[in-house]
This record gives C-alpha cells, sequence and structure tokens, in this order.
C-alpha cells in the first residue's frame, strides 16, 4: 500500500513581527521571539525524516545568515514569506514588488538554493500578486486558504489540490502553481495555526485523516514562535498565545509520528504540473 504524503511547512517569522503585535499596546525588550527555539525544531524534524519547507521572512536572513544556511543544509526548503511580513494589501504596488522581488534575492543569497515558492503574510494576496511572483522567478505560491474565518482571513477561491493559478485567476501567469493550505472538510477552516492550539490535536489530526481518505495530502502549517516561550505584551490577543510553548512542542511530535511521508510544499506544488489541464476557476467568496 502507498504510504500517504503530507507537507509541514513553517512560516519563519518572529513574535514581533507579528501584526497582532504591531497592534498591540505594549511591548517587549526580547528580540527575535521564536528564533530561540529552531536549534530543537530542526531537531524534531530530524527524528522523525521530515523534509519541511520554510516560509522565510527575508529580514531574518539579513540578520542571521547562517541560521536560513543551516535549514537548507538539513535539506529543507527555503521559500518567501516576503521581506518585511507586512500585509501585501496594505503596501502600495512598488513596495509589493520590492517585498516579493527582494525577498527572493536575499533567501537565496543565505541559503545557497533556489527559491521557488512563496506565502504571503496571514494569507492576504491582492489582485496582483500572482504577476508579480511570476515576474520575480517563483514557481507556485501557497497563499490560498479556503478558510471562512470571519474576520480574520479567508473567503478565498475553494481550492484544495495543487493546481494551476490560473485556478485562482484565469489571468494569472500559465506556469505558476497554487498549493492550497489544508482545512476541515465540511468545517472549512484550518487544520493548523491557531485553529490546532483552539481546538486541540485530535481536531488536526481528524483533519488529516479526512484528507488522506479524499486522495490529498495535507498541507499544513506551524510557527516558531507558537513553540517559544512568548512574553506577556499587553493587547496581544489571547488567540494568539493560548497553548503556545510545551502544548504546541507535544501536538507537533503528534503530528510527525503519523504514518505519512513528509515532504517539501514544492514537491506537491509542482505534481502533476506537466500533464495537468488548468482547471476552470472555482467560484470566490468575498472577503469579510
Amino acid at each position: 500500500m502507498t504510504r500517504g504524503r503530507a507537507a509541514l511547512t513553517v512560516d519563519l517569522e518572529t513574535f514581533e513581527q507579528l501584526p497582532a503585535y504591531r497592534d498591540a499596546n505594549g511591548t517587549t525588550d526580547r528580540t527575535d521571539v521564536g528564533l530561540e527555539v529552531l536549534d530543537d525544531l530542526l531537531a524534531l524534524l530530524d527524528r522523525h525524516g521530515a523534509t519541511c519547507t520554510f516560509f522565510t521572512v527575508a529580514s531574518i536572513a539579513e540578520d542571521h545568515s547562517d541560521l536560513i544556511a543551516e535549514i537548507a543544509d538539513r535539506g529543507h526548503e527555503i521559500a518567501s514569506h516576503t521581506r518585511s511580513h507586512r500585509h501585501l494589501p496594505d503596501l502600495a504596488p512598488d513596495e509589493r514588488r520590492e517585498e516579493i522581488t527582494e525577498s527572493r534575492s536575499i533567501l537565496e543569497h543565505a541559503a545557497g538554493t533556489d527559491v521557488s515558492g512563496f506565502r504571503a503574510p496571514s494569507f492576504q494576496r491582492t489582485d496582483d500578486s500572482l504577476e508579480l511572483l511570476a515576474d520575480a522567478g517563483y514557481e507556485y505560491d501557497s497563499s490560498v486558504v479556503a478558510a471562512r474565518s470571519i474576520g480574520w482571513y479567508g473567503g478565498g477561491p475553494k481550492l484544495h489540490d495543487p493546481c494551476p493559478a490560473t485556478a485562482v485567476d484565469p489571468d494569472a501567469p500559465a506556469d505558476l502553481r497554487e498549493l492550497p493550505v489544508s482545512v476541515m472538510p465540511g468545517l472549512r477552516l484550518p487544520l493548523t495555526g491557531a485553529w490546532l492550539r483552539l481546538f486541540g490535536i485530535h481536531y488536526a489530526l481528524a483533519g488529516m485523516m479526512l484528507q488522506a481518505r479524499q486522495g490529498r495530502a495535507p498541507v499544513l502549517y506551524v510557527h516558531p514562535w507558537e513553540l517559544a516561550d512568548l512574553p506577556d505584551v499587553e493587547g496581544v490577543p489571547r488567540r494568539v498565545t493560548v497553548r503556545t510553548g510545551d502544548w504546541t512542542w507535544r501536538a507537533l511530535e503528534r503530528i510527525l509520528q503519523q504514518d505519512v511521508e513528509f515532504v517539501t510544499a514544492r514537491t506537491l506544488a509542482m505534481d502533476g504540473a506537466a500533464s495537468e489541464s488548468p482547471p476552470q476557476p472555482n467560484d470566490v467568496e468575498g472577503r469579510s
């Protein structure tokens, strides 16, 4: 029997780069919160033979190029999470282009490898983002999540499988791919991220099982700061900090213990690209 596959992706950003932190009333004297767990995270991935994709904020690579090189040397994929982790819709078109283009160059220099993937901060895309990605030389995007989390994010194309980006936007470059993040069938909320911490590990494991029964490879995500001992900052919502630290470490271990092969996002995104016929664009719900 063929062993199933999954992609565990890491959105490599610091706690201080979160929009929730930037909008908070308080601050912390600590810097680069979340980076301190990366050695232990890499060791955990090694123990389980998991190969992952690190969607990395390029400003981290500018200050910690040795860390990015180490991640790449361990066999993991380095992809872009913009340069500064600012939301793309909040930026002018020229700023969006700089975030997308410069981040790729910075990350390739630090990692010593090609950077072919991109994920927008908070999955917030723009009408021109796919064109900008193609212009910058990316091969795939992973910024679509068919969720309906009111007031948070979601309301994107109802896509669940790797596909040409023309399924997101019929005017998208034909050779660009899209890798949607997995949601719970029926409920349509992400399996991981804050939803893992809010709903518990059995929610995520059940979602992985349901995805597998539908013949899909789950696409999961986690943030290093979720594994850290976070500072108490006034104004940061409880949903951001709930069950971070030790609880998330245990949950991540449970996910990695599942009988699936953990592969890079690029591996899943490019599946079938050579022989696939472009699907028709899906219905799109308006953003909340």
